[in-house]
Formats: C-alpha cells, structure tokens, sequence
C-alpha cells in the first residue's frame, strides 16, 4: 500500500503562486509516475502534470510555462510550482502515483486564485 499526503494548498489573488507537496510512504517501486490532478466544481478530474521516475515531464496545455512539477526522490516528494496562477485554476488538486497497475491518490488540497 501507499500513502500519498497533500499540502501547500489555499487563497491566493490571480498572479500570484503557490508550491504543493505530495509526500509519499509505503511500498514505493523504482518504477513509477506521480501526478497531480485537478477537480473543479461541477467538471471532471483533470490532469494537470505527472512526473515519472525517470524525471521526463508532461504537462497540460493549460498550465504549461506556468506550473512546474518536480521530484525529490530521497524524500518520495513530488512538488508543483504554480505561478501566474488565473482564477480558472481554482480546483481541489489531488496527487496520484502510479505503479505496476495500481494509481493511489491524496486527499485533495482546496487551491482558490480570488481577488
């Protein structure tokens, strides 16, 4: 099993960033991809970046060349960077790892971009 634990989320004004955090425990492989996704009221979850243990990178369309996500392995960290942030950001952002074929998931951090 794996825990995936969240933080880092909250109130920001439009243009502004945020960093979250999503630090992983438990049986973690060599292989894997951790991800955050995003859900916004009344619309369906939706990716927002992954990062594999090989450190190649997706991203989004929405976010690119604002977000950046990142990975410490020593510490089983995986980090999203949010800048210019706009307030169709607003969303609970989730984290995910995946391995072999089993994806886990946080609890979900509440990120609100309001003037």
């Amino acid at each position: 099993q794996v825990q995936l634990v969240e933080s880092g989320g909250g109130l920001v004004q439009p243009g502004g960033s945020l960093r979250l955090s999503c630090a992983a425990s438990g049986r973690i492989f060599s292989i894997y991809t951790m991800g955050w996704y995003r859900q916004a009221p009344g619309k369906q979850r939706e990716l927002v970046a992954t990062i594999t243990s090989g450190d190649t990178t997706n991203y989004a369309n929405s976010v690119k060349g604002r977000f950046t996500i990142s990975r410490d392995s020593a510490k089983n960290t995986a980090y999203l960077q949010m800048n210019s942030l706009k307030p169709e950001d607003t969303a609970v952002y989730f984290c995910s790892l995946a391995q072999t074929s089993t994806m886990y998931w946080g609890q979900g951090t509440q990120v609100t971009v309001s003037s």
